[in-house]
């Protein structure tokens, strides 16, 4: 316990980068994969933007950072905070007629929605860890991973494929589901 209260001392006069050290193992990329056919317009991992926007069935991301803590725990969450938006604009209407266009544009932005979700960080340990990557899911279900090896990886731990089908329905969010 002292050792830890002298490195966070030493990281407060040495200043950010040393503290971001103190507590995390690498600061990394957070990156997604969008298994739907919305776009996630934008997305953050702990308030920490991961820039682009993310078109249906494909992933991105890029921003930094996430550091993990150095040592996984029980109840380590992270907290996703996305928009979601219209994926295409196949039924854009042409400029031609301007009230075609602001009545297209007030429908793009009706489908816009944002969410925040805290869900559970998998268990790293022994494990090398690069950055955090989210998985968007039908219904709004969310996965995050630490993982190094690329989605396509046979070693890559979530095996959902990229094109999931929508279901008719979704189902009810229990009650006690952390949610922010």
């Amino acid at each position: 316990m002292m050792f830890a209260l002298k490195r966070v001392a030493l990281a407060f006069l040495a200043g950010p980068p040393l503290l971001l050290s103190a507590y995390a193992v690498d600061a990394s990329a957070i990156y997604g994969v969008n298994h739907t056919h919305w776009a996630i317009n934008r997305f953050s991992v702990d308030g920490r933007s991961a820039v682009d926007i993310i078109g249906p069935y494909q992933g991105g991301g890029g921003g930094c950072c996430y550091g993990a803590p150095e040592r996984w725990y029980p109840g380590l969450t992270v907290r996703v905070d996305w928009e979601t938006g219209a994926g295409s604009s196949i039924d854009f209407p042409g400029t031609e007629d301007w009230s075609k266009v602001l009545a297209w544009r007030e429908k793009i932005l009706a489908q816009k929605r944002r969410q925040s979700k805290v869900v559970p960080v998998p268990d790293y340990t022994g494990q090398d860890v690069c950055g955090i990557t989210v998985h968007f899911l039908p219904c709004d279900e969310i996965q995050v991973t630490t993982s190094c090896y690329a989605y396509s990886s046979p070693e890559y731990p979530i095996k959902i494929p990229l094109e999931l089908p929508e279901p008719q329905s979704c189902p009810a969010e229990p009650t006690d589901q952390k949610k922010a």
